[in-house]
């Protein structure tokens, strides 16, 4: 198998951050057992291979998948609306290197979704985001894949990862490692949840979403100006929160 790089720093903690569950309105819909945005996106992009559709992008010999993570989410994003988006690995490593200062040493996923919010990638901005204050709030996790696409998030690498990877077996947790990874999901379903990395698609159970995961952000792409985008979400209120805490 070939060489797969982790390359996640641990959570910072800001208190500016937001949080999803405050702006979560009455009108939200409790989300559905199951949940897949690639089906959408296989349909609507005719490419029904995660290989081709979310590729390595330099996350086998760079600690890069805070951005190869973030270009997978511009290529759901944009898959769901019938856009074809794939950035390419010069674009996903040159962006890491510029973040990095150019040595191989990681980075923070806040640093990410705070370069992305001011500055274009891929053709897009993002308009903002918000943390999952409670990883183990399933609810609101589905709620975040459901409306908005898929989560960008960071875990705990548990013993067992890479090789499990490779072999096509689902998540568990275990043993932790002295690593982080960055990753994008996109689906879930009673038993599991369905991310996104080195490549291809990969399954964790909801006991390794709960002792490995580490942080969880909503990402809000331009689309989410639209009323009917994500009804039951207060976006408008995020906004002007948004603007509060970036003074």
């Amino acid at each position: 198998m070939r060489k797969l790089m982790f390359g996640k720093k641990s959570p910072r903690l800001d208190y500016r951050t937001l949080m999803f569950t405050n702006y979560l309105t009455p009108e939200i819909a409790p989300p559905p057992p199951a949940f897949d945005n690639l089906i959408t996106v296989y349909n609507k992009t005719k490419i029904s291979d995660p290989t081709k559709l979310y590729p390595m992008l330099g996350n086998d010999r760079l600690g890069d998948c805070t951005i190869a993570g973030m270009a997978h989410a511009r290529t759901v994003y944009a898959g769901l609306i019938g856009q074809k988006s794939i950035p390419t690995e010069c674009t996903v490593t040159k962006l890491y290197k510029k973040l990095t200062g150019g040595p191989d040493t990681g980075l923070v996923e806040l640093d990410v979704l705070n370069y992305w919010r001011q500055n274009s990638f891929s053709g897009e901005k993002i308009l903002a985001y918000a943390k999952i204050s409670d990883i183990t709030n399933h609810v609101h996790v589905k709620q975040a894949i459901q409306l908005f696409g898929g989560l960008y998030l960071g875990f705990n690498v548990q013993e067992n990862c890479l090789s499990d990877f490779g072999n096509h077996i689902p998540w568990t947790p275990g043993k932790l490692l002295n690593e982080g990874h960055a990753i994008f999901a996109t689906s879930y379903d009673p038993d599991f949840i369905t991310v996104l990395t080195w490549g291809n698609t990969q399954k964790g159970d909801w006991k390794w979403w709960d002792e490995c995961v580490d942080e969880a952000y909503v990402i809000l792409p331009m689309e989410a100006k639209n009323p009917s985008f994500c009804p039951g979400f207060d976006f408008q209120q995020l906004e002007e929160d948004l603007t509060i805490v970036s003074k």
